[in-house]
């Protein structure tokens, strides 16, 4: 079959080396004339097939589609990468999943700013070098006795979790920083030298200098956000006969041929990344007047100043009832589900695809009860008076699975709702579960 992929997508290299272990016929479709990315993701024939329009996709010759990168490692793996028992294959399923819900989050926090894809924020930053820190700690302390993940010999775990780390070790984990994890480094180097690895990634360098934020890298690339790559940019004609204005074209000729010349594999690392070049669309609050209260100012006191003396008193006195609305939203389906750390990721999953309501909205949720027995709800914070996922096709994925209630800001009940839900502290009589753990969205 058909792997269509933009060059040096991680993702699209679990699929790779798989091929490579198990013997299947794989062809990769990442450039022209067979797949340009931005431009054939959108057509009406490959939409018809991979709606989504996201690489990367599996088509097999039998016409067979596969969308998600670890359904497609896992369809063209082998037994031996699957695991050859149901205890093997649910490790391997652990670890795959493991490496979505703990690794990318924060490894994509800290790389994608060093490589000019997203905007530096030091305390993001910071934040997600301490779960890299404790991924690693966990890695580090399974691997003291095992050479690989799960079993004896490499598996579709080990596949995952190390192309889920290659930006990693390639852009920010200097020696001083990994040195406390010696056996994950080793394991690393070990599943990256195999010759199915190499076949697909080449020489993997590790690096020797933490990468840091580059504003003019990053300047550079915003450019790309019209859509369209510079090298599809129309000439300006008017200006093309005008002997006054030659020099400026050799300039300008020259720094387009300078950014269109910059690596691949910094523009499109990441699928997510790589998506900062479809259209803009609209702000599905513009609509709305200007209001008083200033959410990213909160945001800052309820993250640097103490939450019931500070940020919440702050929130009240300035609060703007008109132009913003509170919102409680629960869970509808408690009894789906089980071990807290699942229940948490699908809270964090939930964060991670409202990203671009960050900026007018803010939520605290919570987790109550334990393993088997727990509940989620929480405060939501939204810039208008209607639920705001309704306002963008990109914010439905998950809001139908909560019941939502508009609660009235002068009541003491919302009062008591945002003191204890802000705080992480309380009787929260109307759950009848102990607190667990909160999640901020914001």
């Amino acid at each position: 079959g058909t792997l269509y992929t933009y060059p040096e997508n991680w993702r699209a290299f679990k699929a790779q080396i798989a091929a490579q272990y198990s013997g299947a016929r794989l062809k990769v479709a990442s450039s022209a004339p067979a797949f340009t990315f931005g431009q054939t993701n959108r057509t009406p024939a490959f939409l018809n097939n991979f709606p989504l329009g996201k690489v990367p996709a599996f088509q097999g010759d039998d016409g067979f589609c596969l969308f998600e990168s670890n359904a497609i490692a896992h369809y063209l793996s082998n037994e031996a990468l699957r695991g050859s028992s149901p205890q093997a294959q649910s490790q391997v399923l652990q670890w795959v999943s493991f490496a979505d819900a703990e690794i990318i989050p924060p490894a994509s926090a800290w790389v994608f700013p060093t490589l000019g894809i997203m905007q530096f924020n030091k305390q993001a930053t910071e934040q997600a070098k301490e779960e890299v820190k404790k991924v690693l700690s966990v890695l580090n302390h399974h691997l003291n006795t095992r050479t690989f993940l799960v079993g004896e010999r490499v598996s579709l775990a080990d596949i995952s979790v190390a192309c889920s780390m290659i930006w990693l070790y390639k852009q920010v984990l200097e020696p001083s920083f990994r040195q406390p994890f010696p056996n994950v480094t080793r394991w690393f180097q070990t599943c990256v030298n195999q010759p199915q690895f190499k076949t697909v990634l080449g020489e993997v360098k590790l690096c020797d200098k933490m990468a840091q934020f580059d504003p003019k890298k990053f300047t550079d690339m915003q450019p790309k956000k019209d859509g369209l790559p510079k090298k599809d940019t129309p000439p300006k004609k008017e200006k093309a006969g005008k002997e006054a204005g030659k020099p400026q074209e050799k300039k300008d000729k020259k720094k387009k041929e300078e950014k269109e010349a910059a690596p691949a594999e910094e523009e499109m690392d990441e699928c997510e990344a790589a998506l900062a070049s479809e259209p803009k669309t609209k702000d599905p609050f513009a609509h709305l007047p200007k209001s008083a209260f200033v959410m990213d100012e909160f945001k800052r006191k309820y993250s640097n100043e103490d939450t019931l003396t500070v940020a919440v008193p702050h929130f009240w006195e300035h609060f703007d009832k008109e132009g913003y609305s509170i919102w409680y939203g629960e869970y509808k389906y408690p009894e789906e589900l089980t071990m807290t750390f699942m229940s948490c990721n699908l809270i964090m999953g939930m964060f991670q695809r409202l990203d671009k309501l960050r900026k007018n909205g803010f939520a605290s949720v919570i987790l109550f009860g334990g393993n088997n027995d727990s509940s989620i709800s929480g405060i939501w914070i939204f810039r208008g008076q209607d639920l705001a996922f309704t306002l963008s096709d990109d914010w439905q994925i998950d809001y139908e699975s909560y019941a939502w209630r508009k609660l009235d800001p002068d009541s003491d009940e919302t009062k008591t709702m945002v003191k204890e839900y802000f705080a992480w502290e309380g009787e929260f009589k109307h759950v009848g579960k102990p607190f667990n753990q909160g999640k901020c969205f914001k």
